[in-house]
């Protein structure tokens, strides 16, 4: 569980668009996920990916019946180029205005010009869609994470990613921030007050999404409506920075 792929070149991990839940759609690749919203008023993109991945997205896009025009928002949930890299060309096509968390925003204009700097509490909201704003620092200082509902058969979920599990940066040599690993432990205990039914990652690896499409498509069950994986992710986490930093202190 949890395992990750990688390639040689991110756009070899393209992968089948599919609908998750309700309005929310799977446009990602397997290096870097990408999520659409659909709020009957314009779409809401969540990560855009790599630079080099933005055929596929608007493939993806497409291949769901959509149109990459009727992009409204992007909302960042880190500035790191995995998830930063094709906003500006396809802001460039769209004129979709653009998110990120307001301490990550100078660091992300390497990749792209943020028009929205998002702060705890805020939320974006579009047609039928509010997105609740965590400020969720640690993997970077600016790390947002996104809450939100969506209804499917007469039932409402609640949606939720982290917005920065990744551990790489807080290896030491390579922390983003001074107290980053504070911050991620404090994120952590935060974001398990949260109550989420369906958990969409920012990667595939963090909820399995490639074997969740294979069922929902073979069985039609959806095994994205889990109540527990939330919090076994968190635990993941947190798991992870302890084995990061025993490894670290051994080779003292």
């Amino acid at each position: 569980m949890f395992e990750r792929k990688s390639f040689q070149h991110h756009y070899e991990g393209a992968m089948e668009p599919f609908k998750i839940i309700g309005n929310v759609y799977y446009v990602g690749c397997f290096s870097a996920s990408s999520h659409l919203i659909d709020t009957g008023d314009g779409l809401i993109l969540i990560d855009t990916g790599y630079a080099d991945t933005l055929h596929l997205l608007i493939n993806s896009i497409y291949q769901l019946g959509f149109s990459p025009y009727d992009i409204k928002k992007i909302i960042h949930t880190h500035k790191h180029g995995d998830h930063t890299g094709a906003t500006a060309a396809l802001v460039h096509l769209t004129g979709a205005e653009t998110y990120i968390g307001e301490k990550d925003a100078e660091s992300a204009k390497e990749y792209f010009e943020p028009d929205v700097l998002l702060k705890d509490g805020d939320v974006v909201q579009l047609g039928n869609t509010e997105i609740r704003v965590l400020e969720t620092p640690g993997h970077t200082i600016g790390t947002i994470s996104l809450f939100f509902e969506t209804a499917e058969k007469g039932k409402i979920y609640r949606v939720g990613t982290f917005g920065g599990a990744g551990a790489n940066t807080l290896a030491k040599g390579r922390f983003d921030y001074p107290d980053c690993r504070e911050g991620y432990r404090a994120s952590l205990a935060r974001l398990r007050e949260e109550t989420v039914d369906v958990f969409i990652g920012n990667h595939v690896w963090n909820n399995d999404t490639e074997a969740k499409a294979k069922i929902l498509k073979e069985t039609g069950e959806n095994p994205f409506i889990d109540d527990e994986l939330w919090c076994m992710f968190l635990n993941f986490c947190e798991k992870r920075l302890d084995d990061l930093i025993e490894k670290e202190e051994e080779q003292i």
